[in-house]
């Protein structure tokens, strides 16, 4: 590398964004996507044994992609190529293989061949890299923000392990912002950042990290010296850097628990045009989107439960959206099983028999499960008399029979009284049916 190339490379440093500056070199440095490269994790293990594979990053922007495929080359000492999804042509990938196959007869050094936004390769392009995969010849580390499996060619996935990336947690991206002003690199030593000023950067990041370290930059650039010298970020300079105000909600304390609980409450209600409003307040403000998820599953059980079963289908669903797609695409599933479970009909009659069950159970600690009931599957049982006079309900007709399921002595209970709302409906049609036949059974029987 000659005088002008160092030269070059060092003014772009120098002026680069902060988020590159501040780029790690090691993963001591890394920050983020703990189930990757926390210890014991998969790729961690990868890197401290020195075993390359071709690999496939896939997640949001601002999460470490970029970085993470320039600590692996640094880490196993290997060439680092990035090439350019968008401008690449073929005949250029192969002049990077044909270097690349130079490298390791030569200098016995393998090759990292990074592409940034791999989806955006089309097939020929795709394709010109299976042979050197193949033969591993380099080791490629692609990187997308896109689903891989509708935009990566099959025959070049079949050869990637794919490693999905998280986005940054808000606590992740406070300690990149902490970092930050303490770097040299970053030349903010004279900039002193308020608390919410900070939660506000990592708020509005969305779990990207760039965006909350250009946000910090850029709240820098606007702020004025003090008489002390000192430049001053307050929630106001923030909120004008980033263009958003920031929405009052404290995640620890009462206003995070009265948000959740009008929404909750405005859900149970059956009013779907508040509950969005309250969703939208939690999301502004940087409520975390699985916590909400888990909320509204609850909710679909302990609200809603059999009047329309398929409400703890929506919420599950909606819970393991949020968690593929991450923010801000999450906030559609969330409002999907927001509106589906606000218009749902209402019982509550699950929650509260099982708060019986369990009441009565307290009270009777020591009741014995009957021997027509026991677990008959074993050698010896039946000597034991498990399993002795149990009718099979599948032998009579409507798969019906009438028979004791509750401990000997106990008055049957009356746990679960479904209303009449929704499909509850027929189950009650079903249990007055069945319960009729029980006290004609034991009618019979007196």
């Amino acid at each position: 590398m000659d005088f002008y190339t160092l030269r070059e490379e060092e003014e772009l440093k120098k002026h680069s964004p902060l988020a590159m500056r501040l780029r790690p070199r090691s993963l001591a440095g890394f920050v983020g996507q703990a189930h990757l490269v926390g210890e014991g994790k998969p790729l961690r293990r990868l890197l401290e044994n020195n075993v390359l594979s071709s690999l496939l990053f896939y997640g949001p922007p601002g999460t470490g992609k970029t970085t993470l495929a320039e600590i692996i080359a640094a880490e196993t000492k290997a060439a680092f190529v990035r090439v350019n999804a968008t401008s690449s042509s073929v005949s250029e990938l192969r002049k990077e293989m044909d270097e690349a196959r130079r490298r390791l007869t030569h200098e016995g050094r393998r090759t990292i061949v990074f592409i940034d936004e791999i989806h955006r390769f089309n097939k020929a392009q795709q394709d010109a890299l299976l042979p050197a995969v193949e033969k591993g010849l380099i080791i490629l580390i692609g990187a997308t923000t896109e689903n891989p499996y509708f935009t990566v060619n099959a025959p070049l996935l079949s050869r990637l392990v794919i490693f999905p990336f998280d986005p940054l947690t808000q606590d992740e991206i406070q300690v990149l912002l902490r970092r930050a002003l303490e770097s040299p690199k970053a030349g903010l030593q004279d900039v002193a950042v308020t608390e919410d000023a900070l939660s506000h950067f990592a708020v509005m990041a969305n779990g990207d990290a760039r965006a909350a370290l250009n946000a910090l930059e850029m709240a820098a650039a606007l702020a004025a010296p003090d008489t002390d010298g000192k430049k001053k970020i307050n929630l106001a300079l923030a909120e004008e850097a980033v263009q958003r105000r920031a929405v009052v909600y404290d995640r620890d304390g009462d206003n995070h628990y009265d948000v959740i609980s009008a929404f909750i409450k405005s859900v149970r209600g059956s009013d779907p045009d508040a509950a969005l409003y309250w969703l939208a307040r939690m999301l502004e403000a940087g409520e975390e989107p699985l916590f909400i998820a888990r909320r509204l599953v609850i909710l679909a059980a302990e609200d809603i439960g059999n009047a329309d079963p398929h409400g703890l289908l929506v919420a599950q669903a909606a819970a393991q959206a949020v968690q593929m797609l991450g923010m801000p695409e999450g906030r559609f599933p969330l409002a999907q099983a927001t509106t589906y479970l606000a218009t749902a009909p209402k019982s509550n009659a699950a929650s509260q028999a099982i708060e019986e069950a369990l009441e009565l159970v307290r009270k009777r600690p020591g009741d014995r499960v009957p021997p027509h009931l026991r677990d008959a599957g074993y050698a010896g049982a039946k000597k034991l008399g498990h399993g002795k006079d149990y009718l099979y309900p599948h032998n009579y007709p409507g798969h019906f029979v009438v028979q004791n399921y509750l401990p000997q002595g106990m008055p049957r209970p009356h746990f679960y009284k479904p209303t009449e709302n929704g499909y509850e409906r027929s189950i009650r049609e079903r249990l007055q049916r069945w319960n009729a036949l029980r006290r004609a059974g034991s009618d019979d029987n007196d």
